[in-house]
Formats: C-alpha cells, structure tokens, sequence
C-alpha cells in the first residue's frame, strides 16, 4: 500500500495527460460502460483487449507517431490540420479515445466513434510540400496509418509487455476489424501480411528536414518536468524498436544497450503498478459482466 501511496501523483500526472483527468475517469470511458451487457467488437478473450489495455501501449503510441511521420502525404496532413505544437496532450487524448472506444465499447459506440473521425477525416485535404495532393479519406494513407499504428503496439507489446502471452496473428486480425471499418481496403491479418505491406510501402517513404523536425518534438515532448526523464527513456526505447530499415533511413544512432532496455522496461513496470489497470478496459468488464457474446455478424462483415 505504501508504494502505491507513493506513486499516486505519477499515476495523476500521467491519467490527466491521457484523458484529461486525474482520476483517468473520461468521458469516454464511462461511455464504453454503457449500455449494461451490450456486447462490442471484442471481448476479454482477445488479444487486442490485453495488447492495449497493458502500459507497453505508452511505448507503442510513441513508436506509432515516429513511424508515421516517414510518410510525407501523411506527415503533410499531420502538420496543415493538427495542432498536436500548441496541444499535444489534447491529440493524445484523442488518439486514446479512438483505441478505448472501439477495443473496449460496445458495438454503437465503436461505431460512433469511427464516424465522427471519418467526418473530421472529410476536412483533412490539401497539396504537400512536393506539390502532390492528399487526403485523410486517401485509402493508401489509411493503410499505411493503419498498419504502422499495429505494428507499433503488437512490437510494444511484444518487447514489453507484462500481462501475458497472446496471439500475434489474432492482434493484427482484430485489429483489421477496425482498420476495415475505417475504409482500410484488405488490411492485414496476419503479422506476415502486416510485414510484407509495410515493405511495399517502403519505396514511398523518406526522411528530410520535416521528419527530423517533428521528430525531434515528439522524442522530446513537453511534459510536466517530473515525467520528461521517464518519456525520454521510453521514446528511445520507441526508436530503437522501429525497424532496422527504418533506422537506417533515419541515420539512427547505435541500437540500445541493454541497460537502456531495462530502464524502459523498469519504466513500464512502475507505470503498471501506478496506473493499477486502464479505467477503459474496467469500464468494458463491467459492461460485459452479463453478456461476453461478442456481435460476430459485425466482425465477419467486415
């Protein structure tokens, strides 16, 4: 008990920077435990609710946003219509409701939510620096988003992860389910497929002034000083994990010793016992409490 009196003001620190809240008690997590017993798109037993309801996720998002950023048609939709400079807590808060709602809510309400981002997505349009258009609605860039997002978290989850074994394919599997539903066209399901669509984007990715700059401010985000030491270590660690080839296109520095590791893994492990368990996925526990029949019409649509 006295560890976690301890660490309670980590554990507000690091719940208000998520959802806006110290107590991690979002809107959208009350929303996910509603209506009592309506099922969702998953349920406990798969992989995506153990995968994103586990701290390696912090890690994950981390890796996700560095990797994003070699796209330059995505990066260009990133930096014209975000405001992740002024408000970067509030695009993280975001990004989490997107993960939460559709992993852990009910079927109506990971619906809602993909609606509201394809809405907000309709505004996302314009011409990139190299004068070729884009926009957010551009399937190729909802695949390649979609994909680099998955392979983060699963890498995340594989390298750090701590709360037990799950089923690499059957993650990407479900997460296809949501990439489908956001107009993925034939997003992967297996680590093998994520793997070969990720090496046939690689002929449309780069690295230049941009990247390196937005880059630079996510590696260095501006957190309250008491958690920069802590996300300086868990944002190597992010780095290091991205793909060799990725590296190699960044210039990267050498891989991380194993101290380095193990203070990112330290990190995670003080976080998980902090943060007790994610507010979201308790919310869709007890949703769930009278019904773990998951709507498998839903899923085999899509």
């Amino acid at each position: 008990m006295g560890l976690e009196v301890a660490l309670s003001p980590l554990a507000s620190s690091v719940r208000e920077i998520l959802s806006g809240r110290t107590d991690g008690a979002s809107d959208v997590a009350r929303a996910i435990g509603q209506p009592p017993g309506a099922p969702g798109w998953f349920t406990p037993d798969d992989p995506i609710w153990t995968v994103h309801g586990s701290v390696a996720t912090f890690l994950g998002g981390i890796r996700s946003l560095l990797f994003q950023t070699l796209h330059p048609l995505a990066l260009a939709g990133v930096d014209r219509h975000s405001s992740y400079r002024e408000d970067p807590f509030g695009r993280l808060q975001r990004t989490g409701a997107f993960i939460a709602a559709t992993t852990y809510g009910s079927a109506d309400l990971a619906d809602q939510t993909i609606r509201a981002i394809q809405s907000m997505h309709k505004r996302v349009k314009g011409v990139a620096p190299d004068g070729r258009a884009y926009s957010a609605q551009d399937p190729r860039l909802l695949a390649w988003v979609h994909i680099s997002l998955t392979d983060s978290m699963l890498q995340a989850y594989l390298d750090y992860g701590r709360d037990g074994a799950i089923d690499a394919d059957g993650y990407v599997a479900n997460m296809a389910v949501v990439g489908s539903a956001m107009g993925v066209i034939d997003p992967p399901r297996s680590q093998a497929q994520m793997t070969a669509q990720l090496e046939d984007f690689r002929p449309e990715l780069r690295v230049d002034a941009d990247v390196r700059r937005t880059q630079g401010f996510i590696r260095n985000a501006p957190l309250p000083m008491a958690l920069r030491p802590g996300y300086r270590v868990l944002a190597r660690a992010a780095w290091d994990s991205l793909p060799p080839w990725a590296l190699t296109m960044l210039d990267s520095s050498p891989r991380l010793a194993p101290v380095d590791k193990a203070l990112a893994d330290t990190g995670l492990r003080v976080l998980r016992r902090a943060l007790v368990a994610s507010p979201a996925r308790l919310a869709g526990e007890r949703r769930l409490a009278g019904s773990l029949t998951p709507e498998r019409d839903r899923r085999t649509a899509l």
